[in-house]
């Protein structure tokens, strides 16, 4: 049994969600530069640069990619050999939060829902605890924004639709979306299992790379052809029209319950932010 203290995933959460708003990965900056290839909008290509150029800004000066920093989404894989000594794992993730936040000047985003009123903080986190084999502990920081996901949507589908149907609610919601997300977008689509799960595993597929192919190749070729036809829609960057509305559709799937067919769209905007690191 290895022994690690909560103050060390306490530090990780701060130092990731400053690092996951400031510094985009190589993989969102690739695709960018690939979109600019794809796009024949004149007013689409220039919005791409400046959101090059943003990124580049950004990571120099060590300023936020946006305005909107996210509420603090934390994905723990945590080895069944670890044991954690020294205080409670939330209130170490709250409190790492707390920390980059402050430290990061990263706005402060989590209200009551009713009142408005703002934490103060940005806590309380939304942690999605997993436990793995091993003695090592993985953390996952992905603020997520609230453009985007207010056009996230999950429905319980009538199994006779199958893989069209659900391709369909996925072209309505984004289509629906518009301009809102921010595009170009990310689209995370969850299938199967139940309502909640097919809400977080659409969430746990915008950690996938951009660029990277979905191993069942069943639903690779579902994704191509979502990219293809949402594309088509002509959206395009921020909006204006274009080519380019989205920069990759990941799929995941799980079983279902025989009565039914769950589909979630968790959509991110362009600004794909996730760090991760093991300890």
């Amino acid at each position: 049994m290895r022994e690690v203290p909560v103050g060390e995933i306490t530090k990780v959460v701060r130092d990731l969600f400053i690092d996951a708003n400031i510094n985009l990965g190589e993989d969102v900056l690739v695709a960018f530069h690939k979109a600019l290839e794809a796009e024949e909008s004149p007013t689409g290509r220039e919005i791409l640069d400046e959101l090059l150029e943003n990124a580049k800004i950004a990571k120099e000066e060590g300023m936020a990619i946006c305005q909107d920093t996210g509420l603090a989404v934390v994905f723990i894989e945590l080895g069944q050999d670890v044991h954690l000594v020294g205080g409670d794992l939330t209130e170490a993730i709250n409190e790492g939060v707390r920390q980059g936040y402050q430290e990061g000047y990263l706005r402060k985003s989590a209200c009551h829902p009713f009142t408005r009123k703002n934490t103060g903080d940005n806590t309380p986190a939304i942690v999605h605890l997993e436990i793995v084999p091993g003695d090592k502990i993985k953390v996952i920081a992905a603020p997520k924004g609230g453009g985007s996901e207010n056009m996230s949507r999950v429905t319980m589908l009538t199994p006779a639709v199958g893989m069209e149907g659900a391709k369909d609610f996925v072209l309505q919601r984004v289509r629906e979306s518009g301009a809102n997300p921010c595009p170009p977008i990310i689209v995370g689509v969850g299938i199967g299992g139940t309502f909640e799960q097919a809400a977080l595993i659409a969430k746990k597929a915008l950690l996938r790379p951009i660029g990277s192919t979905n191993p069942d190749p069943e639903l690779a070729a579902m994704e191509e052809d979502l990219l293809r036809r949402i594309n088509n829609l002509g959206i395009g960057p921020m909006g204006y029209g274009g080519r380019i509305t989205a920069l990759a559709v990941h799929v995941n799937m799980i079983p279902c319950h025989i009565a039914s067919l769950p589909v979630a769209v968790n959509i991110q905007c362009h600004a794909q932010r996730h760090k991760e690191k093991i300890i």
